[in-house]
């Protein structure tokens, strides 16, 4: 009987003069029941394993399945650095460096090459700059890359959290909530818990907009005008919705008992909850997409590149549950 094949994970080591690079040594020196692909510069890998004090072996990768690693192993793929990284100093000139990485991480993920990717933190400043054309996120570069309606999704083991609008100013927001959007956000976000988590009937908090959830038009009306509507619309069409909530009290333990997953109206509405409770264990997803995406919860940490004492416990989670859901999609078939 031949072993299974372990899952292959592509992980991307974002911007090269942050943490990333050290996070992903960090990951390979771990245990964990994966084949690491390392879409990197070899060099950049080789000085961040001697900034970390990890012994690494560094393995181009054929492609092959492999039934175990040994932890300290990492394959790459490798693609080449424009400039050599200064850490803590971002060289937009590495720009589209990144660019190929993701790339190649997605464009592996759909043709089958790889059954996930996990991404290291990118530094945004240091793409727009490099690139000469606004560059949002990976969430937004994947949406692009795979032509899919996504949703950002943050998880802990505790919670999950979902979001109706991404990077916008705050004084963007109410303009970004309508129909259509929550409409589609919804039924991805309901889809993706049904498929990729495994609820047979997914229970979804919506938060209001405005404080008190518009406290009955009296500050604020797009929960009247837009987002009752559409909850009463997909309630009818099966799905579990609960709200629009006040965000003030909708994650004190009696709420969040009744629900699997919250979406939130926008960025900062929810996530400083999630982040306070589990910062460590919390992984930024990418829902829509036609493969599986995991990341870190955090940035580039600056400060901290090349020090080798970032810790990795986000990016380890995002491994982690990257292995969770590519086995969950292997069980369905």
């Amino acid at each position: 009987m031949n072993a299974v094949a372990l899952p292959r994970l592509a992980v991307t080591a974002g911007e090269p003069a942050g943490v990333g690079p050290e996070l992903l040594i960090r990951l390979a020196a771990t245990p964990l029941a994966a084949n690491f692909i390392a879409v990197a510069d070899r060099g950049l890998l080789e000085r961040a394993a001697a900034r970390c004090g990890t012994a690494i072996e560094l393995i181009d990768d054929d492609g092959a399945p492999l039934a175990a690693r040994a932890a300290g192993t990492l394959r790459v793929r490798h693609i080449p650095l424009a400039a050599e990284e200064q850490p803590g100093r971002p060289d937009p000139r590495n720009a589209a460096h990144v660019l190929t990485t993701l790339a190649e991480a997605a464009d592996g993920c759909m043709s089958g090459r790889y059954d996930a990717v996990v991404t290291a933190p990118l530094q945004k400043s240091s793409m727009n700059d490099g690139l000469g054309i606004r560059f949002s996120g990976h969430t937004e570069f994947f949406a692009e890359r795979s032509r899919s309606d996504v949703v950002m999704m943050l998880a802990s083991p505790e919670l999950r959290v979902a979001l109706a609008t991404t990077h916008l100013p705050l004084a963007a927001v109410p303009a970004a909530i309508t129909a259509d959007g929550l409409t589609r956000t919804l039924r991805i976000v309901h889809a993706e818990l049904r498929d990729k988590f495994g609820f047979a009937a997914p229970r979804i908090a919506v938060l209001g907009l405005n404080p008190h959830a518009g406290e009955s038009g009296h500050l604020g009306r797009e929960e009247i005008d837009t987002i009752v509507p559409v909850l009463e619309a997909l309630r009818a069409e099966g799905l579990h919705l609960l709200g629009p909530l006040p965000a003030d009290t909708a994650f004190v333990p009696a709420q969040r008992a009744g629900y699997d997953a919250v979406l939130a109206m926008y960025h900062d509405q929810a996530l400083p909850v999630l982040k306070s409770e589990a910062f460590d264990r919390t992984v930024n997803l990418t829902l829509g997409l036609p493969f599986i995406r995991t990341s870190v919860d955090h940035g580039t940490a600056l400060d901290l590149a090349g020090s080798g004492r970032a810790d990795p416990s986000s990016l380890i989670a995002a491994a982690r549950m990257a292995l969770e859901l590519s086995a969950r999609r292997a069980t369905r078939g």
